[in-house]
């Protein structure tokens, strides 16, 4: 990335969560006329501020966040959201001359925007009014569509309503089956040029005590009081309500152990969302440069000041 320059440039920034991408990437774009993209699941959402460990308007530094306070907790989001999103800030960083550091906490956004996704085809009312009637017998639908297309269906659960009501959409829309139609529409890249990934690794048990600090800090700050406050506004329903951090203190509210055994379970199951997201990064993205804080603070500067084009 070259500061001061007409061109645009942008890097991506992955890691897992409590290490430490949202302190590094509001202070590298500080020094590098950046605006910043999170692909955060769960900063997406409005009212969820202290369980999502979005930075504050403070910590911003003044900084334009963009993936941040975008919907309501009871409002869906997929992967759509962050392209157009990504569209959106790339156009903006063009018009105000900046960079763009993309930092994911949810790393599965940022694979989509490398490599696509295939764009669907748009399913009449007439076709949705058919499938419904379809998936009225789910199981049988189900089975219709696996001796249609076995190789697709074979990566689908019989009771994954969601995702044989796509397949079956595909199929009573174009007449193809969803092999067909995704050979035919193979995905396309959102980002179309070399991307720089930068990832910050930690020793797993340094890591863990960086999650127990944060769930301390979390509660200190609140957490059980904003969760009593998303119960009552949107109730439980919402998928938001069952991330981690808020599924637990809905426990600790119903009686089910005390704030120490809630201290523990939030920190067990976010050391456990951790090595999700790292055994991800690590197969999913190539060419990735690693490190700790302070030696990806450097080599990212150093590119920056290089102007590696994106």
């Amino acid at each position: 990335m070259k500061t001061h320059s007409k061109s645009f440039s942008q890097l991506a920034l992955i890691g897992s969560t409590a290490s430490g991408k949202t302190a590094l990437s509001i202070e590298l774009a500080q020094k590098t006329n950046a605006y910043i993209l999170s692909l955060d699941s769960l900063a997406i959402y409005k009212k969820i501020d202290i369980v999502s460990a979005k930075p504050t308007p403070e910590e911003r530094q003044g900084i334009r966040h963009f993936g941040i306070d975008i919907i309501y907790p009871d409002e869906n989001f997929d992967v759509n959201t962050y392209i157009s999103l990504y569209h959106k800030v790339r156009q903006q960083c063009k018009e105000d001359g900046k960079n763009l550091i993309i930092v994911g906490g949810t790393s599965f956004y940022l694979k989509i925007l490398i490599e696509g996704i295939s764009i669907m085809p748009k399913i009449s009312d007439s076709t949705k009014k058919e499938a419904s009637t379809h998936l009225k017998s789910l199981n049988k639908t189900y089975q219709w569509l696996d001796k249609l297309d076995h190789t697709y269906m074979a990566h689908i659960a019989s009771a994954d309503r969601y995702r044989i009501e796509k397949a079956l959409s595909i199929y009573l829309e174009t007449g193809l089956t969803p092999t067909e139609y995704f050979t035919l529409h193979p995905p396309q890249p959102v980002i179309k040029e070399p991307l720089p990934l930068y990832q910050i690794t930690w020793e797993r048990e340094i890591l863990k005590e960086r999650i127990a600090l944060r769930t301390q800090l979390m509660l200190n700050d609140g957490l059980i009081d904003e969760v009593c406050m998303l119960e009552k506004k949107y109730s439980r329903a919402p998928n938001s309500m069952k991330s981690i951090g808020i599924k637990e203190t809905l426990a600790y509210l119903d009686g089910c152990y005390d704030k120490e055994m809630l201290t523990q379970k939030i920190t067990t199951n976010t050391a456990r969302l951790a090595k999700r997201q790292n055994t991800f990064n690590n197969s999913q993205f190539n060419n990735v440069v690693k490190g700790s804080v302070e030696v990806l603070k450097k080599k990212m500067l150093l590119s920056m000041n290089y102007g590696i084009q994106g």
